[in-house]
């Protein structure tokens, strides 16, 4: 015990004394070497309840948050810095060009996201070529960041986007006669970006690098700068192209094309118009694309220099027969969603005002209907919550923590349309059955909002079953060959267990949360295809444009509805995890 005290020791005072040229720890190999050590001292079979070596564990993890203060040192801020400088100059282009045709054009903000994407890509190919292959640079891999799962679905939504690139530039072309070669140059040059940034991201999105840390972090603040500036010019484009403008002299409000080039500069073949709506409606897909990537490189940024401990990492099978219920509801409402969402968008575009009442009273019934089911779903959920007594997870997890701060954060732009609506249809007094499911509709989605978060954040935050039972299992075993579904086999060359299931079918409980799980994640897609494709009620609907007027009205709504449609989309992400840990 003595001997292992004092390794103990000369390893603590080594991680301490140890220092970089400028005074930050870094994770080099004598420190990762020594981390292992540590982990190895710390899994003794035989010293396991002995209480200096728990005094030992206690002082091995305060090291470990001493290098992790350390770490935020230098790089940290230069890469934050660098970050927000490019977040804000993006942000300043992206208004100007949007607002003002003149001083700041689309061809100047294109130009600065091509620099951003050369940059950018330069940095991943010198990752990719010298960082990731040199020895010991990358020791660990956080198999919470990038699931497969996550990654495929970012893989589709990148193959879409190219999808997209491809008819601007079919659509560009037919403009070069008349129009800068840049609106050409800039979606091609995006388009090698897409391609080059997935496959960085599909391959390293785990790596926990050691080496170059500065700048890797720089690099990554880069990746993560560019990809939201992206994601602020495509939201603005589609805000801007979606957005309704009222007639003084027509009752029936017009879509502003901003792209169109008026009778000054036409196609030099026919088909500009098709390629043009067509990669209107891939726009959803790219700004999903844009949040994927940046959430992967934050959670790389965060990973920078973390010494991960050497947990085994449960692997889980999705298994779609063990659910019912949930899915054939959540289907339904997916079919039945669909086809109000086409007969509105069919109707609302008429002259007849009758037509536009009944397609703004299907879409209200639509919405209402889903949300309320969703919301007692949540409830079933969160009341089986509280019968469940598995734990809450204690391993810092940096992936976690962006999702949970991703959910409440993106879900503020769907509560700031929801509440200043009640406000205007409260004050107006509600009159009219239209205003009265308007105001219906918005406040079952605040409850909505708020049931969810909670399920969500619960589930992703609790001990997975397997993991509870296993824990279990090796803390009582005898208990677990006593019950009847249960059977522990003991080999003969290892004292260790292995839990296997006679009939491998979760409990109620799991039920439940599973059906749940699946019921929400569809009644989510539907929310996301909706107005992400077009659905624009706060527009067709007068009553909030009367009370605001529309430019106050259009600012709310443009800025608070892409943080809804992103909400929808990452509660799809979080609550299949939820499910597959149910």
């Amino acid at each position: 015990m003595r001997t292992v005290a004092q390794k103990m020791l000369r390893t603590c005072n080594k991680l301490f004394s140890r220092k970089t040229p400028n005074d930050v720890v870094e994770g080099h190999p004598s420190n990762i070497e020594t981390a292992a050590q540590m982990d190895n001292i710390q899994h003794l079979p035989s010293l396991s309840h002995s209480p200096s070596l728990e005094a030992a564990r206690e002082h091995v993890h305060h090291v470990e948050a001493v290098m992790e203060r350390a770490h935020h040192g230098g790089g940290w801020l230069l890469s934050g810095i660098i970050c927000v400088n490019i977040l804000i100059l993006g942000c300043a282009l992206v208004s100007g060009s949007a607002f003002n045709s003149v001083a700041i054009t689309a061809v100047h903000r294109q130009i600065f996201l091509i620099i951003l994407f050369l940059l950018t890509m330069l940095w991943m190919l010198f990752y990719t070529a010298v960082t990731s292959r040199k020895d010991q640079a990358i020791m660990f891999k956080d198999s919470h960041a990038g699931p497969v799962w996550l990654r495929a679905g970012f893989l589709l939504f990148g193959l879409l986007s190219l999808l997209m690139d491809v008819f601007k530039i079919a659509t560009y072309v037919g403009y070069l006669h008349c129009d800068s070669a840049v609106k050409v140059a800039f979606p091609v040059v995006q388009a090698v970006f897409l391609i080059v940034q997935t496959f960085f991201l599909w391959i390293h999105a785990k790596d926990c690098v050691q080496l170059h840390t500065n700048f890797t972090r720089c690099g990554l603040t880069l990746t993560l700068s560019t990809n939201l500036v992206v994601w602020m010019a495509a939201v603005t484009e589609e805000s801007l192209h979606q957005t309704e403008i009222p007639d003084l002299y027509v009752n029936v409000s017009h879509k502003m094309y901003r792209a169109s080039y008026g009778e000054k500069c036409k196609c030099s073949h026919s088909a500009c118009d098709t390629f043009k709506e067509a990669f209107y409606y891939l726009y959803p897909f790219n700004i999903e694309y844009s949040l994927f990537a940046s959430a992967l490189a934050y959670v790389m940024w965060k990973n920078v220099g973390r010494l991960v401990e050497d947990h085994i990492h449960h692997h889980v099978k999705f298994h779609p027969k063990e659910v019912c219920l949930g899915p054939l509801t959540g289907i339904l409402l997916v079919v039945a969603g669909l086809v109000t969402f086409i007969m509105y968008e069919v109707d609302i575009l008429t002259e007849d005002k009758e037509k536009r009442n009944w397609a703004l009273l299907i879409h209200f019934i639509m919405n209402i209907v889903i949300v309320s089911l969703m919301s007692l779903a949540t409830v079933i959920g969160c009341i089986v919550y509280r019968l469940d007594h598995r734990e809450h997870v204690s391993e810092k997890n940096p992936t976690r923590s962006l999702d949970v701060g991703l959910l409440l954060g993106a879900s503020i732009g769907q509560f700031i349309i929801s509440y200043f609506s009640i406000v205007a249809l409260v004050a107006t007094g509600a009159r009219g059955y239209l205003n009265a499911l308007n105001l219906s509709w918005a406040v079952v989605t605040v409850l909505q909002l708020g049931l969810q978060n909670y399920f969500i954040i619960e589930g992703l935050n609790r001990e997975p079953f397997h993991v509870m039972q296993e824990a279990a299992l090796h803390t009582n075993a005898h208990a677990f060959q006593e019950h009847t579904e249960m059977s522990t086999v003991i080999e003969s060359n290892k004292s260790t267990y292995r839990l296997t299931s006679s009939k491998n079918k979760p409990n109620w409980k799991r039920r439940i949360l599973k059906e749940v799980s699946a019921f929400l994640l569809l009644a989510n897609v539907i929310l996301w295809i909706m107005p992400a494709f077009g659905a624009r009620p706060q527009f067709d609907h007068p009553t909030e444009i009367k009370f605001y007027k529309f430019t106050m009205w259009a600012a709310i709504v443009n800025i608070g509805l892409p943080f809804g449609i992103f909400y929808r989309m990452h509660c799809v992400a979080s609550l299949f995890e939820v499910y597959l840990f149910s």
